[in-house]
């Protein structure tokens, strides 16, 4: 870049809020302890309700996702720094919470995995790896690309909303500040506008949180609307370890009551597959009615129960 690029670049981020310098925080370094504790606390408490204002536009965003994702698509979350290592967590999360495939909500960071741990030189400030890297996940029409950044102009996130929708997928672009450009090439946008950071320009603090509150909703909302939960209950949980098989017993137990030796003969009957098991015990099914009866239902328990009682 020039010294006229870094002087525009320098004047854009000079107009962003998550940018903003506030004066009154300026001697907060001799703060004691326990005040600057009580500042930052009170800076994280206002986040919930600037997420509230978006609630329309959240809503209709997962409600849209869901529709794709229930023909086959993918989620795909797409960004740099803080953002990017966002998306990748809430994606890593899926497979273990909703037995989801890996290949279905996938984390997109500008400069690979190694960015996760380490910045990657000039990897956000590209537009054409982002069109790359989806590019290489075969992106389709049925997929949803979710652009995230807290200043809304890094280019990789926007770069992969425009790619993704010149090719006929659903994008949502995630965003701090208003009249963002990220908002503005997405299909769905979506502000969140926390306001200046408690340090300038540290916006993995409110930024970083607002997102994360957001990210949950698509993904959790979004795997209920698709079926992976009965009522609150995570019946869709990978039992991949023992904590995970303990849970999915009380995730059993809690929605048929049965005594332990039956659980443990529904799990045994249905390869330890909560969804499965439940039927056998609620609908009285052999475990084999059991797969058919979910699978004619689109995997929605409550539908599957509908249809065998």
């Amino acid at each position: 870049m020039t010294t006229q690029d870094y002087a525009e670049l320098r004047a854009e981020l000079a107009t962003l809020t998550t940018e903003a310098f506030r004066p009154e925080l300026a001697e907060i370094d001799q703060l004691p302890t326990a005040e600057i504790a009580r500042i930052m606390n009170g800076e994280d408490a206002t986040v919930p309700a600037a997420v509230a204002e978006r609630l329309p536009e959240i809503a209709a965003a997962i409600d849209a996702t869901a529709a794709r994702m229930a023909r086959g698509g993918r989620l795909i979350y797409a960004g740099a720094g803080t953002a990017g290592r966002l998306g990748v967590l809430d994606a890593s999360e899926c497979p273990p919470t909703f037995n989801t495939d890996p290949s279905e909500v996938v984390g997109l960071i500008a400069g690979g995995p190694s960015a996760m741990v380490k910045a990657v030189e000039g990897a956000e400030d590209s537009r054409l790896l982002a069109a790359e890297d989806l590019d290489a996940l075969r992106l389709t029409a049925l997929d949803t690309v979710v652009g995230i950044s807290a200043s809304g102009r890094t280019p990789y996130a926007v770069g992969a909303v425009e790619h993704a929708r010149g090719l006929g997928a659903l994008t949502i672009g995630l965003s701090c500040n208003a009249d963002s450009a990220l908002a503005a090439a997405a299909e769905h946008g979506i502000e969140v506008v926390v306001g200046p950071e408690l340090l300038t320009g540290s916006t993995r603090l409110k930024s970083g949180t607002a997102q994360k509150l957001v990210l949950n909703m698509i993904s959790t909302i979004t795997m209920i609307r698709l079926g992976k939960t009965y009522g609150n209950l995570m019946v869709d949980v990978r039992a991949s370890n023992e904590k995970l098989r303990a849970r999915s017993r009380r995730i059993v137990a809690l929605a048929t009551g049965a005594g332990d030796a039956e659980i443990e003969a529904a799990l045994a009957a249905t390869d330890g597959e909560v969804k499965n098991a439940i039927l056998v015990i609620v609908a009285g099914v052999e475990g084999p009615t059991a797969a058919r009866l979910l699978a004619d239902s689109q995997g929605h328990l409550r539908a599957a129960l509908h249809a065998a009682l």
